[in-house]
């Protein structure tokens, strides 16, 4: 498969003016799918001046309309599931089936927000005398700038057209360059289904030269990203020096406390095939291992068996389980972590080696007697690296759980429902997850406490962030 990512302004899918472009790898096989179109700035200007036009246009159109066509749109992406999932699983590694659960997630946000358009609602506020009235109504906040990454390329994307559309806002939307596919296929769903052509961009580029540009324009009124802490802070800085709200999804390092009442080998399969799905490239997925001393060795050797044992390959592969890593530079983070753990005193149970000689594999890695100055402890790993930690003292645990800066996700496993309700409360964590997996579906919200976010995608919420109130005084 050779194809050509362009760039998509005004419903139209163009080269970059200046005629730049660049490789999109398949991260099974190193070999090129095609070439990404790069933006100039002039054409970052010109999806601004569209986005302008388009904002008009299509907050103009009644929210039940807006409505009906979102969820066309959701069905247009589910009638394409299978091109659209071939798509994602060439261009970012994951295995197939979970290519397909992802699509339909997307599809599964663009309605959502397709129905909660349909329950946009002002309110009437009873004046102080006699007559008067107080209206207070919600609008849309303007031009959106989406800045989406590469590891759900296409559901991430989907929360945010779907918040920022359903509420009448445009949005020029910067995935990464990695994955421009299946973003690109879901815009296409969009305008197929009746969105005004002027009201969505899809472009790709040099991500500092247009975040830049698109924060630093009078006609971007909201930003919203999903990525790294580190990005997150330098962006919602940029947005703050200009007065722009921010939604921020950053990163995560989970704490996934194991009590000892659990069945720890039936735990730790369920764990570990959690820890792995796309190569454990997800912010919510269970990253930091507190077991019970009791049951810590059961668990560990459970835990690294299901871990060699799950086969590695190419995601188009049925017999695949995790498919490789999305680029060369995370393969190098995932060794440098591991080497680090290893030359510090960590014992590896599986894993600890890059696979093969062609792609971007590295095998489901699960460590043990961690030191606490390890780097994997402290850094996000964001790959296949599954760090076991007994514990014996719930206060130090909890300390140690809560003691860095990620707030995203967290996870509890006990039978003991005041031992669940009284470690669910003590972990600082937007999100957590008691005796089984985590997945933010389209019906609630979800954000990160902490450096992990600002604000919540999702829920009867997802269009707040895209919203701007105005009070009408009535006399």
């Amino acid at each position: 498969m050779t194809s050509k990512f362009q760039l998509l302004i005004n419903g139209d899918h163009r080269e970059g003016s200046e005629g730049a472009a660049v490789d999109v790898i398949n991260p099974a096989t190193g070999d090129s799918l095609g070439q990404v179109a790069y933006s100039s700035t002039a054409d970052i200007e010109n999806a601004l001046a569209a986005a302008r036009r388009g904002l008009q246009s299509w907050q103009a159109v009644p929210a039940w309309e807006r409505g009906r066509i979102l969820k066309d749109a959701a069905s247009i992406i589910r009638r394409d599931a299978g091109r659209i999932a071939h798509i994602l699983t060439l261009e970012q590694g994951k295995i197939l089936s979970q290519a397909r659960d992802e699509v339909h997630r997307a599809a599964d946000f663009i309605e959502w927000g397709g129905e909660q358009a349909r329950r946009i609602a002002g309110r009437i506020v009873p004046g102080r005398q006699a007559g008067q009235r107080i209206e207070v109504q919600p609008h849309p906040i303007g031009v959106v700038a989406a800045l989406t990454p590469w590891n759900f390329p296409m559901a991430l994307a989907a929360k945010k057209f779907a918040g920022a559309l359903a509420a009448g806002c445009a949005i020029i939307c910067k995935p990464s360059q990695e994955t421009p596919g299946c973003v690109l296929a879901m815009g296409e769903a969009l305008l197929e289904a009746g969105v005004h052509p002027a009201a969505l961009a899809v472009v790709f580029g040099d991500a500092d030269q247009i975040s830049t540009q698109l924060i630093e324009s009078p006609i971007i009124a909201k930003i919203t990203f999903t990525g790294s802490i580190p990005i997150g802070k330098k962006l919602a800085a940029a947005a703050g020096l200009r007065m722009k709200p921010v939604t921020m999804e950053l990163g995560g390092h989970a704490p996934v406390v194991v009590c000892g009442d659990v069945d720890p080998a039936a735990t730790a399969e369920l764990l570990a095939r959690a820890k792995f799905t796309n190569a454990g490239q997800i912010c919510l997925c269970p990253s930091r291992f507190f077991v019970e001393e009791s049951i810590a060795q059961p668990f560990a050797r459970r835990f690294a068996e299901v871990a060699k044992g799950l086969k590695v390959g190419d995601g188009l592969d049925p017999a695949t389980d995790v498919g490789p890593l999305a680029s060369e530079r995370r393969v190098e983070a995932i060794a440098l972590l591991v080497d680090d753990a290893r030359e510090r005193g960590a014992t590896i149970l599986a894993g600890g080696e890059r696979l093969g000689e062609r792609g971007f594999f590295y095998a489901p890695t699960v460590l043990t007697e961690v030191p606490e100055d390890a780097a994997v402890l402290h850094e996000e790993p964001f790959g296949p690296v599954a760090p076991i930690l007994p514990f014996s003292d719930e206060e130090a645990m909890l300390e140690a759980a809560n003691g860095l800066e990620f707030g995203l996700s967290a996870y509890v496993f006990t039978h003991d429902g005041r031992r669940q309700h009284r470690l669910v409360d003590a972990l600082q964590y937007g999100a957590v997850s008691v005796n089984g997996s985590l997945a933010h579906l389209p019906e609630a919200p979800l954000g990160g406490w902490k450096d992990s976010g600002i604000g919540t995608e999702g829920g009867i919420e997802i269009l707040e962030p895209y919203t701007i109130t105005k009070h009408v005084n009535l006399a």
